[in-house]
């Protein structure tokens, strides 16, 4: 018996991906086959369905870093038949074949069971940029974030990990100062909790002063860069930023002046690693701070046959919010 998948093969012209028929048997090794209901877009989804970028070792590839789905057989004692799962990182859907499928078989160590709360279309709404936002905001509580006069800031607002973080920022009590060079997007930043929207061209220059006032509580930054350098040094004192992306540039021409003079915190977020314990802690606190009203007007629904259109599109910053793939329309 056949099920479809998204398969991306590569020859001498390049890559292509198309929606095709494959088998359990052409599934990798591992101790938990799903039956998957949904998945997600994130912008490594639309290198390893395009160019590659460096992440896909063998072709032919299922993409798909992301799924949500119920347990169909499973070699492990952690998980039974019928179990609601979530899988996120782990370098599935890079090195190992994803969920661009409407099976997968995965280690059991890389799952994740799905909260009460939440469905398995709203794990894929939140899903990895979701994750990444939830474990940013509780880095920055971690570190003394508390609700106060100055807003917290989130840059590249308008893409899925800004989203999930205005919202879950906004339902936790913060003010939320929202960045976005968009400015067609404000409506659907203060839709999700933005109190402030922040013109990207305000941060954009490099840092003229190593100190600037004192304007952010605190910051989720998705863009890296010279903004990341230039909000440093408009940080309150004590603050944190917790770093989740790049958008703007791995380099950051930044000063050691803020962490010197004001005890600034830069806090490294990544998601792809993170033991069972911290993702369960922040599947836990998504399930319970991330209101699912906010969620659905994030959400872009989808098939496996526009991913490869939607992944040119989110290589291009051209998708907005959050892409939930009903793997079996």
């Amino acid at each position: 018996m056949t099920f479809n998948a998204l398969v991306v093969t590569k020859d001498e012209s390049g890559t292509n991906a198309a929606v095709k028929g494959i088998t359990l048997e052409d599934l990798p090794a591992g101790d938990v086959l799903v039956s998957v209901e949904y998945s997600t877009l994130n912008y490594k989804d639309g290198l390893c369905i395009g160019p590659g970028g460096g992440l896909v070792r063998t072709y032919p590839h299922v993409p798909g870093i992301d799924f949500a789905g119920r347990v169909e057989q499973s070699e492990d004692p952690r998980y039974a038949v019928g179990d609601r799962v979530i899988l996120t990182g782990w370098r599935v859907g890079e090195a190992h074949w994803g969920g661009y499928a409407q099976k997968a078989r995965v280690k059991a160590d890389w799952l994740v069971p799905l909260p009460d709360g939440l469905s398995t279309r709203d794990a894929m709404a939140v899903g990895t940029a979701g994750l990444t936002s939830m474990l940013a905001v509780l880095a920055l509580e971690d570190h003394g974030l508390t609700q106060g006069e100055l807003p917290v800031l989130v840059t590249g607002a308008a893409g899925g990990v800004g989203s999930v973080a205005t919202a879950i920022l906004h339902a936790r009590g913060y003010r939320v100062a929202a960045v976005t060079g968009r400015p067609e997007t404000e409506g659907y930043l203060r839709n999700l909790g933005a109190d402030q929207i922040v013109p990207r061209e305000d941060l954009a220059d490099a840092i003229k002063r190593p100190l600037e006032s004192e304007q952010w509580a605190g910051c989720v930054d998705a863009v890296g860069g010279e903004m990341l350098a230039r909000v440093l040094g408009q940080m309150a004192y004590g603050g944190s930023v917790a770093a989740v992306g790049l958008a703007g540039g791995a380099n950051v021409p930044m000063s050691i002046v803020p962490f010197l003079l004001r005890g600034v915190n830069l806090l490294g977020i990544d998601s792809v690693m993170q033991p069972f314990d911290a993702r369960v802690r922040a599947w836990k606190e998504v399930a319970t701070s991330l209101p699912l009203k906010a969620l659905e007007t994030m959400i872009q629904p989808a098939t496996l046959s526009d991913l490869p259109r939607l992944g040119a599109e989110i290589l291009q910053g051209q998708v907005k919010g959050r892409v939930v793939v009903d793997v079996n329309a």
